[in-house]
């Protein structure tokens, strides 16, 4: 895959969507140049989010993330772009919202670290992983924008 085709994956969490915070984050990501390849917006099960957050299953707050996370819609979207893991990660700021700058999607946002909006994929392999759960091959969008060659040189 092209360095400018690196795809990640980013929910709006279900405190991000009640307080009506879709439309900002999709701007900052828009804005950003990258590209929205696919978007969904559904009530996760706590199967998928049980698979999602496999990685966290022996931490204590597990159980109670499980519990949230299916409390209300999330917005699960994939973007792609140079780089659009680490920078949709540097975008979102840190876990923990106190100690994440302004300007960030959580430093702007959130306060504690149980409502921080969003989850971003921390590493391609792991976008790769979320992008098949979440979503079928045929769900994602392949189209170049007439905005490409003003983001990208080549």
């Amino acid at each position: 895959m092209a360095a400018n085709k690196e795809r990640t994956f980013i929910a709006i969490k279900p405190d991000g969507v009640q307080r009506g915070l879709m439309g900002d984050i999709i701007k900052r990501f828009e804005q950003k140049g990258f590209r929205l390849v696919a978007m969904k917006f559904q009530q996760a099960s706590q199967d998928l989010l049980r698979q999602h957050y496999i990685d966290l299953k022996d931490r204590p707050f597990y159980p109670g993330l499980v519990e949230y996370m299916s409390s209300g819609p999330v917005l699960a979207m994939v973007w792609e772009g140079l780089n659009v893991v680490k920078t949709g990660r540097v975008m979102l700021g840190e876990t923990n919202p106190a100690d994440s700058k302004p300007g960030t999607i959580r430093g702007d946002f959130c306060i504690q670290v149980g409502r921080n909006i969003i989850h971003g994929s921390d590493s391609v392999e792991s976008a790769n992983k979320e992008i098949a759960l979440w979503f079928k091959d045929e769900e994602l969008v392949e189209n170049k924008s007439c905005a490409y060659e003003w983001v990208y040189e080549n």
